[in-house]
């Protein structure tokens, strides 16, 4: 199910106070969790059945395309709201208040915005800025990127949101952006990153798609299509976006880096020329990776200093296709398939040992899942990562898998089959203190 989330929701009085009784339980619930809990009345399934968790039943179900089997539960009854007195919220502290809002999941504000002229104007409030800056993160999500396949008529760019933690799409607005030809490029800290053609000039644009702005940055000093990768400094409450080598490889460019606080691009050494067998980059630890076949092995951007340097780390025997991820802190995952385009294959994940300089496998996914995923063997995937977490996308099957590398778990992704077709994705986190 897809919520949106525009600002021409009309609530009337009732449904008013429904979201304020809502909003007390939630702020009252909430332990630093920054909204993790699905406890909006969205969440509830309106209907279901009066059962006693004890007595709960579990029901097998196959989905379809799928052959793996799910556990499905009967969720308890929601329990009667409470009604609250009108003269209670009016006198509120301000400061309870705002930290009431911060704990809610960041999608729910839109909707409580056409609440009363003071919840409407919340996104410029510094002192609720203040308090959600300081709150947990709502956790990761899937931002997806693409063109409404349904209708011809409409070919504007469509984004929507799936909230991992409360299992959930939403839908924001796109309509602020310049009509370029623009891709997304990637996400951190609650900033997107997009590039396209503007004409024949290539730019490169910096949003927060929540509070529905953008920055369109200076162009670079050799003006090409290239690889782009974002960070984001939240502590310092800046970003910086680096320029690899050209998109297609026809040039030997130099590496340039656009940084925030000095709003303009500073040009580094030109990475060494190598045969580059992947176009994905991978950021951790301050430092840029890249998968090369000559020299075998990666090179790596050292940001602090500038320069490159090539790790001599073989790839794993018969790899057909890999992607490098970063997750958290030092680690450094590289996921492929194993085998020959003709016969059955496996997916694999392997982890840099930066001691050893060497792929180390940790896991493999399980053939249901590998089957469920890609159904024939050349069939293409795409691979991101956040934090400790890992997403397989299948364009053709339309399905996103999820493997969370800490828990060991595999877990598909409901509903991605109309955005994956014709859009892009990555991890995105929801924050309304990104500044740009």
């Amino acid at each position: 199910m897809v919520v949106g989330i525009g600002n021409g929701i009309g609530i009337g009085i009732g449904e008013s106070r429904d979201l304020m009784t809502q909003l007390v339980k939630m702020g009252a619930g909430a332990d630093g969790g920054g909204g993790s809990r699905n406890t909006s009345p969205m969440g509830r399934r309106v209907g279901s059945r009066n059962v006693s968790p004890s007595k709960q039943k579990s029901i097998k179900t196959k989905p379809r395309g799928l052959d793996e089997e799910t556990i499905a539960k009967f969720p308890k009854s929601p329990q009667p709201d409470v009604q609250m007195e009108d003269d209670i919220w009016a006198m509120l502290p301000e400061d309870l208040l705002n930290e009431i809002l911060a704990r809610i999941p960041p999608f729910m504000i839109f909707r409580l915005r056409s609440v009363c002229k003071r919840w409407n104007s919340i996104l410029l409030d510094s002192a609720f800025l203040q308090f959600h800056s300081q709150v947990p993160s709502h956790g990761p999500c899937l931002l997806t990127f693409y063109k409404n396949p349904v209708n011809s008529q409409t070919q504007s760019p469509q984004c929507s949101i799936f909230s991992l933690p409360l299992k959930q799409w939403f839908r924001i607005p796109f309509t602020f952006l310049p009509q370029w030809a623009i891709c997304l490029i990637g996400s951190s800290g609650g900033l997107v990153c997009f590039s396209g053609l503007d004409g024949s000039t290539f730019k490169t644009l910096i949003c927060n798609p929540l509070t529905q702005t953008y920055q369109i940055l200076p162009l670079m000093h050799y003006n090409h299509q290239r690889q782009l990768t974002m960070v984001v400094d939240r502590s310092q409450h800046t970003f910086k976006i680096i320029a690899a080598n050209d998109l297609y490889g026809d040039r030997s460019l130099p590496t340039e880096v656009y940084d925030s606080r000095i709003g303009q691009w500073s040009v580094n050494q030109t990475m060494p020329a190598v045969n580059l067998c992947s176009s994905k980059m991978a950021f951790c630890d301050s430092r840029l990776y890249l998968e090369t076949l000559s020299p075998i092995g990666l090179m790596v951007y050292k940001v602090d200093t500038g320069f490159w340097e090539h790790v001599p780390a073989k790839f794993p025997r018969s790899l057909l296709d890999g992607y490098l991820v970063a997750g958290v802190k030092k680690r450094l995952f590289l996921v492929g398939r194993v085998g020959v385009y003709s016969t059955i294959q496996s997916m694999r994940i392997w982890e840099l040992d930066h001691g050893k300089v060497m792929w180390v496998e940790i896991t493999r996914m399980p053939p249901r899942y590998c089957r469920g995923l890609l159904r024939l063997s050349s069939e293409r995937f795409e691979c991101f990562g956040h934090d400790n977490l890992i997403l397989f996308t299948s364009w053709n099957q339309g399905k996103c898998l999820l493997y969370d590398v800490d828990k060991k778990v595999w877990s598909w992704v409901a509903g991605c089959g109309i955005h994956l077709y014709s859009g892009q994705v990555c991890f995105y986190e929801p924050r309304f203190d990104a500044f740009i």
